[in-house]
């Protein structure tokens, strides 16, 4: 199924919808932060509603993070050749991989979400070595990598602060 529209006549559908983590790419300013905050609600709403232990959301974040890659290295090169831009800022799921990795040891209270939305956003912006480099990966792969890298870094910083700074983390 394609969309067509007057400025793009073809449009993989299912591609455009996850390439753009539902559309949350398309928002303005700064389409990777609202995909990330979307990663954030859907995990937490995951674990309130699920009522999950820690090491069960450990794992469902893990296969979120998985999904969100597997599914978005082939989304996010359509969305790119499709939008004629080799890493479109539209793309966020992306940032959803990444986001989760960022949560994989976090608990659903509010300090360690917002801790880890903000190392993740962090390292994403700043593209620290080597997450920079592996924007060059081709297609979808370097659109994918270069977040997930960020997410790893995200995840290591997190869990140093919570050691620290939470009491029985």
């Amino acid at each position: 199924m394609t969309i067509s529209t007057p400025t793009n006549p073809r449009k993989t559908a299912w591609a455009w919808v996850v390439g753009t983590f539902f559309g949350s790419g398309l928002l303005k300013p700064g389409p990777g932060t609202y995909g990330s905050v979307l990663a954030v609600l859907i995990w937490r709403l995951l674990a309130f509603f699920l009522d999950l232990t820690r090491p069960q959301l450990a794992l469902l974040t893990l296969v979120l993070a998985i999904l969100a890659t597997v599914i978005g290295i082939p989304a996010a090169t359509r969305v790119a050749r499709e939008s004629g831009s080799k890493d479109p800022q539209m793309v966020v799921i992306d940032e959803a991989a990444g986001q989760w990795v960022a949560l994989l040891f976090a608990a659903p209270i509010w300090k360690h979400y917002v801790l880890a939305l903000v190392l993740f956003r962090l390292f994403d912006i700043l593209k620290p070595p080597p997450v920079r480099q592996l924007e060059h990966l081709p297609e979808g792969t370097g659109i994918m990598a270069d977040d997930l890298m960020a997410g790893v870094y995200a995840v290591i910083c997190f869990v140093l602060i919570a050691h620290f700074a939470f009491p029985n983390f």
